[in-house]
C-alpha cells in the first residue's frame, strides 16, 4: 500500500500499476480534485470509504487516501492478441466476468498456467485483482501468465470477436454441452461470477453458449472446477487426443 494524496498522484503518474484507491468519504479540496483527475486519466478505480476503514489499514498520516499497488504489471488485450498472432500462436484466452473470490482466482490461474492458456482477462471494477493472496493461491502462476485488466468485459468480448477469436460462454442456460464446441480455432472461454454467473448483456454477444452436464441436487459447480473442465477440453481437442 501507499498513502497520502501527493504520493498516490505521483505513483499513478510514474506508471505504477494500482489496483484501486480508497478515499475518505468526505474528502474535498484542490489536491483531491487533482487526484480525481489523475485517477480518471489512468483509468484507476476509486472507492469512497469511511475514515475508520483507512484507519484500520494504517496508523500513519494517510491524508484520507490509501492505494493498493498491484503485485504484477497488467497487460492490455490490444497488446497481447496481435503479439500471439504474430508469433504464429493459436490464441487461447480465459475471460472472468465478475469473479470476486481470490482463492478461486488463484486456483483458476494455476490451472491456466499449467494448461498453456495465453492470458486471463478481468474487469477493472467489481472483480478480483492480482493481490498477494491470489498470487499465493495460484502457487506463483499469476506471476507467469499475462493478466489483462480491461475497462469492462463487454468491450473485451467485442475486441476478441473483432480480432478473429471465437468467444464461448460457460452457462447453465446453454442447450449444448461443452464438448460440442470447436476449440481448435482461436478461442476465448468466458466464466461468470460465483453468485450471478455471466452478465446477460455479455452472454448475448458471445458466439456460443455451452454447459457442463449436472446430475446431482446442487445447482452448480465451483467456478474454479468448472474452469478447469473447460480449459482441459480445449487442451484435449487441440492435442488431437
Amino acid at each position: 500500500m501507499i498513502f497520502g494524496l501527493r504520493a498516490v498522484i505521483e505513483a499513478a503518474e510514474a506508471g505504477k500499476d494500482i489496483d484501486k484507491v480508497l478515499v475518505k468519504r468526505d474528502l474535498q479540496g484542490e489536491l483531491f480534485r487533482e487526484l480525481q483527475n489523475t485517477l480518471r486519466h489512468y483509468n484507476i478505480p476509486m472507492q469512497r470509504v469511511p475514515v475508520e476503514k483507512l484507519e484500520s489499514l494504517t496508523r500513519k498520516n494517510h491524508q484520507g487516501v490509501v492505494a493498493y499497488i498491484s503485485a504484477v504489471t497488467y497487460y492490455r488485450l490490444e497488446e497481447v492478441i496481435p503479439r500471439l498472432f504474430e508469433e504464429g500462436r493459436n490464441p487461447f484466452i480465459l475471460v472472468l466476468d465478475g469473479l470476486t473470490d481470490v482463492r478461486n482466482f488463484g486456483a483458476i490461474a494455476r490451472t491456466c498456467e499449467v494448461a498453456g492458456v495465453d492470458a486471463i482477462v478481468i474487469p477493472q471494477r467489481g472483480s478480483v485483482s492480482v493481490n498477494a493472496d491470489a498470487v499465493k493461491t495460484s502457487a506463483g502462476a499469476l506471476l507467469r501468465i499475462p493478466v489483462c485488466r480491461e475497462r469492462n468485459i463487454r468491450e473485451a468480448i467485442v475486441f476478441l470477436k473483432n480480432s478473429g477469436i471465437k468467444v464461448v460462454a460457460a452457462t447453465e442456460k446453454a442447450a449444448n454441452l461443452y464438448t460440442s464446441a470447436d476449440y481448435t480455432v482461436p478461442s476465448a472461454i468466458v466464466m461468470g461470477s460465483e453468485d450471478e454467473g455471466i452478465a446477460a448483456e455479455n452472454l448475448r454477444i458471445c458466439d456460443e453458449l455451452v454447459k457442463i452436464p449436472q446430475f446431482g441436487a446442487i445447482g452448480s459447480l465451483n467456478v474454479s472446477v468448472a474452469a478447469g473442465i473447460l480449459v482441459y477440453e480445449v487442451v484435449r481437442q487441440r492435442s488431437g487426443n
